[in-house]
């Protein structure tokens, strides 16, 4: 769900930018990982921020994502996995969320989970590369700053990308 349906990271950075004391840029924030930028006691901020209640209430969705997905729905199960047990009190704010740019996935494809390696299904679409590499299928990483670096894994950028690669041709 976090950097592949909701833009979390774009959240983060505004935070950092508008919150933090910092003379990090947006470019800056979005061309590494967070852990790799920011101070311990900055990290340990934006954690607590993170597990606050209505945090993940309002994040935008990425663009493409609703449109696509209901594309995908017509021809495949899908499944919504997201590893939320780091911060417990994001289950109601993702699930809402959830139902309201999502609800043509039924709650029983919904999935909160730790690691993402009990996922059993032919394809993975994630932004970490550990949730891909514990996964069976086939993993397909979508590109966020935290992954860049990475050549293991396919690579989409879009959900249109997705579209090319799942959809058929209009």
């Amino acid at each position: 769900m976090d950097d592949v349906l909701a833009n979390t990271h774009e959240k983060l950075v505004e935070i950092v930018l508008n919150d933090f004391d910092t003379a990090l840029t947006a470019k800056d924030l979005h061309s590494k990982s967070l852990r790799e930028l920011l101070h311990p006691k900055q990290l340990g901020k934006i954690n607590k921020i993170i597990d606050s209640p209505g945090f993940f209430a309002d994040i935008q969705v990425k663009e493409g994502a609703e449109e696509t997905v209901y594309q995908l729905s017509k021809y495949y199960e899908l499944f919504i996995a997201t590893a939320c047990m780091e911060f417990p009190t994001s289950f109601n704010d993702k699930f809402n969320w959830l139902k309201k740019y999502f609800p043509f996935i039924p709650w029983t494809n919904i999935v909160f989970c730790g690691y993402k390696s009990i996922i059993n299904s032919d394809y993975l679409i994630d932004d970490h590369v550990r949730n891909l590499a514990a996964f069976k299928g086939k993993g397909i990483l979508f590109s966020a700053p935290h992954n860049l670096k990475d050549k293991t894994f396919k690579r989409v950028s879009s959900w249109k990308e997705v579209s090319d690669l799942f959809l058929p041709i209009a």
